[in-house]
């Protein structure tokens, strides 16, 4: 499946060779995200932080310090980042955002870097929408998740999404909760139950299910009477 391309392009496969049988997800990302406005207050962008979890941060970077001091420059992990979002520029980088329901059309990524600490590797990127997006005159937000669920994408606790820019004074940022419900229940019991090597049909999107929804919210409040 098209989905296995992109394992073997970010180097999940070599995680999932070392561990023991388990319940999706296999991986997992910590992730923060900045709105970019532009000085007309437009959306023009999205940055987006990744942190991977430790054992695919190991297996990542095995064989990259070339140079062999102990200590990964970006020169040396650019190669991987680049291989990345080369990858995942077919999925739309995990990342679906909406205007007035309709799909929103991105740019090319030319921002993008990696690092690692504490043998955690964060990797960040910057997508530009094709056309800046004015939130006060369209319905838009977006949802950053793996469609079949392989990787978990959770917001940090602390800041998980901020702002760069002018935005519109009447405008906020609004994190939604994730929808629990019986049916979400049951697809996760399920999901739990299922094999490292089952891969879901392409027109499936569980991941949707576990993502928190990003919502540019700019409805005038009226006074109350």
């Amino acid at each position: 499946m098209k989905y296995l391309k992109l394992l073997v392009l970010i180097g999940l496969l070599s995680v999932l060779a070392v561990r023991p049988l388990a319940a999706h997800p296999h991986a997992w990302i910590v992730m923060n995200a900045t709105v970019q406005f532009n000085d007309k207050g437009l959306v023009e962008g999205l940055y987006f932080e990744w942190r991977f979890d430790r054992e695919y941060s190991i297996s990542a970077v095995e064989g990259l310090d070339t140079n062999n001091d102990g200590y990964f420059s970006s020169q040396e992990l650019d190669p991987l980042t680049a291989e990345n979002i080369k990858a995942l520029k077919e999925y739309d980088y995990f990342v679906y955002s909406k205007i007035d329901g309709k799909k929103a059309a991105y740019g090319p990524v030319t921002e993008y870097s990696q690092y690692l600490t504490n043998d955690l590797l964060t990797m960040s990127f910057t997508i530009p929408f094709a056309k800046p997006v004015d939130p006060r005159k369209s319905k838009f937000y977006f949802k950053a998740y793996d469609p079949t669920f392989f990787i978990a994408m959770d917001f940090q606790e602390k800041a998980p999404v901020t702002t760069s820019g002018a935005m519109p004074s009447q405008c906020k940022i609004d994190l939604k909760k994730i929808a629990a419900d019986e049916q979400t229940e049951k697809t996760k019991k399920m999901l739990a139950e299922k094999p490292k090597s089952w891969q879901p049909a392409d027109d499936e999107d569980f991941g949707a299910l576990f993502a928190q929804p990003v919502v540019i919210d700019c409805t005038k409040k009226t006074a109350s009477k």
